[in-house]
């Protein structure tokens, strides 16, 4: 997720329609999807053309797959029956009986009970909802009823299991959570009658109201967390305030909200769980937040509602940053495990946090608001020793939190700007980008290009819009006001040769596949000898210093779909530029045999490529309405069909090479000797 970029992507026929999740076995390492309601599609990751995975076209529509880690995948059909996935491929056409008539299933979970998967789901018709429990390998299955609520109804469910007991959890439109417990029984012929004949009523109890003061959250997803706490998404509701969507967390043992992030871009209001991790869509971006469950306690719980009893709801705190306070509870380093991502959640109050601190062990949190007015050489020296010192499991999070104190520090003082320290954290830690959000921002504002250069260089997990950024700041930069600054030149030295007088020395390399005369051969028109001569000069269009920070945007990692419209911005004078640096690249690329530019960090084929290709994409109107931009445009189409040419006559013998190679491992020569070989 932090590197944007897929590692894998696999697609049905037109007209073919994927009807449930797809899921992974845990025991196999295998994906199975659902296409057009019947038909099973099994393979692996390796696989490249769905089409030709395993297909298994099934008797029944499927509602759902669920795939268990020790109990491997079971299929839930829109009738109700199930069946286990290994006893379903046994005899894919094999009959699956109709467990519920006229009933409509609304959710469905499963989970593991010793050694035996358990399916659980619920169904509604007319207005009535119906629970059903079954065990696929017992062939076990016992219906209930949902007691009904008055003028309100269940939104949606969620459910777990502890000794023996099913706990449903159902949100309901007033805004409220029921918990309804169901024994999973021991099956025997006699109760699998007595289940056909009659439908037990399951009540249901109170859980929790989602409401607090004076405002209401109006649920549409609900998850489990622990024995003690549950999240819901949806919409708060606040009296003469405009709704806005969070995602919140309840304890359910006090009947006290926790904590809460507001989502202003909006959800599509589905939220997953897993692995002490919620996934949700937070406007077009799949958004990942880790959290960190502690065992429920009353001081925490009421500690947390005194500091909420306020008018304005001042529970409701932002996750993305951290102030003085949450600062220092954020970080107890013996209490709560440091988590490195865009979001950090301690689910225990502040002012509990804080009153619980011992006075000899002070926090990362008090220590640096304990430098807060301290002078610049004290700040940096204390901070220096700090990240020496700093525990292990949450060193990351100590440095992360170094450079946000720095960086604040930059923002009330213009003045103030620590380039040399923050320099070394850079090279000498193994930051992100989520870390410290605004050390790039500064970066940009400061002109500070070699730090610019490094956080491109080992950030995972920068955002288009600062990579657009930095790419801007870059080609707008003067070469004049580059040559003065220091920027790491490993990237471009061993392809670039700069003398004393900053001009490059050109030397005569001969491009694979690229001949002066084939020119003539691949282009209608001819160029003017004047414009000709301009195409021949090979010289870098850039110096060094900005060929050097533009390989470093070049190894940023990005999503195509998010920079796109980033670089749609970019002014035509700098797009040409780039991209005739791009082209340059290009074609120094091909004049080795391995299509690789020696140096450290130098950009590979594949990046220029695609960058080339971004940039097309982005400008291609206005570089073709621009006449300064033709012949660019008329030399990399010349370059990209004679390659295209060259390869094309390197397929044409690549079997007569392939039967030379042969020859030569069956020959075992010890002498020396020359060997003429016809191919005809």
């Amino acid at each position: 997720i932090s590197d944007q970029k897929p590692l894998g992507c696999w697609s049905v026929k037109h007209g073919q329609i994927l009807t449930c999740p797809v899921v992974c076995n845990f025991e196999t390492h295998e994906y199975i999807a659902v296409h057009d309601d019947k038909v099973l599609r099994i393979w692996k990751n390796e696989d490249i053309n769905l089409d030709k995975a395993f297909k298994a076209t099934l008797s029944a529509d499927v509602y759902r797959i669920h795939s268990l880690p020790h109990g491997g995948p079971v299929v839930l059909f829109r009738g109700g029956g199930v069946r286990t996935l290994d006893v379903l491929l046994e005899a894919p056409q094999q009959e699956i009986e109709n467990v519920i008539s006229g009933e409509v299933i609304r959710w469905s979970g499963a989970f593991m009970e010793g050694q035996q998967p358990v399916l659980i789901f619920t169904t509604e018709k007319d207005g009535d909802f119906f629970v059903y429990v079954q065990k696929p390998k017992l062939s076990s299955l016992h219906k209930y009823k949902l007691e009904q609520q008055e003028s309100a109804k269940p939104l949606c469910f969620t459910a777990h299991t502890t000794n023996q007991i099913v706990t449903l959890l159902c949100l309901y439109s007033n805004d409220s959570v029921y918990q309804v417990l169901i024994p999973l029984q021991q099956d025997t012929e006699e109760e699998e009658e007595e289940e056909v004949e009659g439908e037990e009523v399951l009540s249901k109890s109170l859980l929790l109201k989602l409401s607090v003061s004076g405002a209401v959250l109006k649920g549409t997803s609900l998850v489990v967390l622990d024995k003690d706490h549950v999240a819901v998404l949806g919409s708060l509701a606040a009296p003469r305030k405009e709704p806005r969507e969070c995602l919140t967390i309840w304890n359910t043992k006090f009947q006290t909200l926790q904590t809460s992030k507001e989502l202003p871009l909006g959800t599509s209001g589905q939220l997953w769980c897993y692995e002490e991790k919620f996934f949700l869509i937070h406007g077009k971006v799949l958004t990942v937040i880790m959290y960190k469950c502690e065992t429920s306690s009353l001081a925490a719980a009421v500690g947390k509602l005194k500091y909420s009893q306020t008018p304005d709801v001042s529970l409701f705190m932002n996750w993305n940053t951290l102030e003085d306070e949450e600062l220092v509870a954020s970080f107890q380093s013996q209490e709560s495990v440091a988590l490195k991502a865009e979001s950090r959640i301690n689910l225990r109050s502040r002012r509990s946090t804080v009153a619980e601190e011992q006075p000899e062990t002070l926090s990362v949190g008090q220590i640096l608001l304990n430098f807060k007015d301290a002078s610049n050489y004290v700040l940096e020296t204390k901070l220096r020793k700090l990240m020496t010192k700093a525990p292990t499991p949450d060193l990351q999070a100590t440095i992360g939190c170094v450079v946000t104190a720095l960086t604040d520090r930059c923002k009330r003082n213009p003045k103030y700007y620590p380039q040399n320290f923050l320099q070394e954290i850079v090279e000498t830690r193994n930051l992100s980008y989520s870390l410290c959000p605004d050390l790039m921002a500064v970066a940009l504002e400061k002109k500070d290009m070699h730090l610019l250069q490094l956080c491109l260089e080992r950030f995972p997990d920068i955002p288009e819009e600062i990579t657009y950024a930095c790419l801007k700041a870059f080609l707008s930069m003067s070469e004049s006001h580059l040559e003065n600054m220091d920027v790491n030149l490993d990237s471009v030295i061993c392809y670039i040769d700069v003398e004393f007088d900053n001009e490059e020395v050109k030397t005569e390399v001969v491009e694979n596949g690229f001949r002066a005369e084939m020119d003539q051969d691949l282009c209608g028109s001819k160029i003017p000898k004047e414009s000709q001569s301009r195409s021949d000069d090979d010289s870098c269009p850039i110096g060094p210093q900005k060929a050097a920070l533009l390989n470093a945007v070049l190894h940023s990692a990005y999503t195509e779909t998010f920079l796109l419209p980033h670089l749609k911005n970019l002014p035509a004078e700098e797009a040409i530029l780039f991209l005739r640096y791009l082209y340059y690249l290009y074609v120094k690329c091909s004049e080795k045999v391995n299509t690789t530019l020696p140096g450290i960090r130098s950009p590979t084929i594949n990046q220029i490529m695609d960058w080339m290709c971004l940039l097309l994409d982005a400008h291609f109107t206005v570089m073709v309405m621009l006449p300064e931009a033709k012949e660019l445009l008329s030399n990399l189409h010349k370059f990209v069909r004679a390659q295209v040419r060259f390869y094309s006559e390197l397929n044409k013998i690549e079997g007569s090479l392939r039967e030379l190679q042969r020859l030569n491992h069956l020959r075992e020569s010890h002498t020396y000797s020359i060997e003429v070989l016809e191919i005809i």
